[in-house]
């Protein structure tokens, strides 16, 4: 099989949500910029574009990421080599990572072209522009991932990120009241922590997000605990 026959594969096995989801966020963020926030003050269109990008990265990446393992067929044939099977994992991974980049990059690309990201007054600028949406995402890719693994339910993995990221909407504010905790609020930036605590806190979501990678990596050597899991 050739390489971009394999890649093609792989694409097609992440699924149609995988495939879907990132330009649809992509096309809510153009009608927004394109209808001026539909009407709404610029100032709330603006945050409400912020909004949309710092959180549905993450939702996406976290929903695939937890749905990667369940969705393969003869499963026990590929676990005779596991090291086989993670990088397959890692192929599909790296696309679906990608493709959601690649649509969240361009929509980041016109609001900030487009002069509303300007409107953000606290919002950071430069290469920060990016880590507002990519170290939540990469952060719930790798929970996603993590949770798959270890609760070997692809219904359970994704009720807990669906959960996690339910919960980091409603309470994340809520976190930003101690140092520690501040660190890890997900959403920090639409909730407005504290400019001289926003890059360490999207830095421990990165460091966070490659241990919990590190573990998934490591239990998926042990084919026991992947086929322990349904095959949905």
């Amino acid at each position: 099989m050739r390489p971009i026959d394999l890649w093609s594969y792989e694409m097609r096995r992440a699924g149609p949500g995988a495939l879907a989801a990132p330009p649809a966020l992509l096309l809510v963020i153009v009608l927004m910029v394109a209808f001026r926030g539909f009407g709404a003050h610029e100032g709330s269109a603006a945050w409400m574009l912020l909004v949309l990008i710092e959180t549905g990265a993450p939702l996406v990446t976290g929903m695939v990421a937890a749905s990667l393992i369940g969705g393969d067929r003869a499963l026990e044939l590929q676990l005779v080599a596991p090291t086989r099977y993670r990088s397959t994992l890692t192929r599909r991974l790296t696309l679906t990572l990608g493709w959601t980049g690649a649509c969240v990059l361009a929509g980041v690309t016109l609001v900030v072209t487009t002069g509303w990201w300007d409107l953000l007054r606290d919002a950071p600028k430069g290469l920060g522009v990016q880590l507002t949406w990519l170290a939540p995402a990469l952060w719930t890719a790798a929970l996603g991932l993590l949770a798959s693994v270890v609760l070997r339910s692809t219904a359970a993995a994704t009720t807990l990120v669906a959960f996690l990221w339910l919960a980091g909407q409603l309470f994340g504010g809520a976190l930003h009241g101690h140092p520690l905790t501040r660190l890890v609020s997900v959403f920090a930036t639409s909730q407005r922590i504290e400019p001289q605590d926003w890059l360490p806190n999207r830095l421990t979501l990165l460091v966070t997000a490659l241990l919990m990678a590190g573990a998934a990596w490591y239990l998926l050597g042990d084919p026991e605990r992947v086929l322990g899991g349904d095959q949905e």
